[in-house]
This record gives structure tokens, sequence and C-alpha cells, in this order.
């Protein structure tokens, strides 16, 4: 037997192989690619969405104010439900008395709509029992007082 009839066969199978290594690097490069298209999308909808609640709040306010705490998590992530505090006097964040706006649906002339809030005292975390002054039907149950 002669050394190229031997090598023959193995060549079949390199190329097999080859084939089927491409195949998977390029399915492995689509998902890749959609993951990324899909992750962009994402992070696009979350800024407009990002600009429109700041927006929202300065309008409801009145107050130009930067330093805006927004709490995506409170009404769940993917609910597109957002809380955003920030203070009725200016001064640095958290020391003062704050405004909390509960905000969703979609943007409309660059703002969302208010659909509850409440007032915080100075120096405190945004729970529950702190809550006071609150407004709005949307969120029932939101303050203890």
């Amino acid at each position: 037997m002669s050394a190229t009839a031997a090598s023959a066969p193995r060549r079949r199978d390199t190329g097999t192989v080859r084939a089927i290594e491409t195949t998977l690097l390029v399915i492995v490069g689509v998902i890749l690619a959609v993951a990324t298209v899909n992750d962009v999308g994402r992070q696009v909808q979350g800024n407009h969405r990002l600009i429109a609640d700041l927006r929202t709040w300065r309008h409801y306010t009145g107050h130009d104010y930067r330093n805006i705490s927004i709490d995506s998590e409170t009404l769940g992530l993917d609910s597109q439900r957002e809380i955003l505090c920030g203070n009725t006097s200016p001064g640095a964040p958290g020391v003062r008395t704050q405004i909390c706006l509960a905000i969703w649906g979609p943007t409309v002339n660059g703002v969302r709509t208010v659909h509850a809030g409440w007032y915080l005292p100075p120096h405190v975390e945004d729970v529950r029992a702190q809550r006071y002054g609150c407004f709005g039907s949307g969120l029932q149950g939101m303050c203890a007082r």
C-alpha cells in the first residue's frame, strides 16, 4: 500500500471535521451578532426612557436638578415603571426633604405620566414606613401614613 492511498481517507476525514468546525463557528458568530444587536437595542431604549424620566421629574416639580435617583427595582425590573426621587430644595442628594414620583407609560412629547408620589424626610431611605404626603391613585398601599 502506498503512502498516498493511506492518507487519502485521512484528508476526507479532515475535510469533514473542518466543515463541521466551520459550521459551528458560523452558528456561534450569528448567535453573538443577534445578541449584540438585541443588547444595543435595549440600551438605546433604556437611554431614551431615562432622558424622558428626568425630563418628567423636572417638568412635574419645576426644579432643574441633576441629581435625581431612579429606582427601577421597587416596582419590578421588567415593568418599565420607575420611581424618581429628588430634593424639594437645593442641596446635596438626600439631605433635604425629597419628592418621589412613580412614573410609567409611553413617552409623549418627551415626558411620561406621573401616576403617584410621596415625600421623604431628609437622611432616610425610601422605605414605606418613612413615606408621607402620598398622592395619586397609581400605587395603593405604598405609603404607611
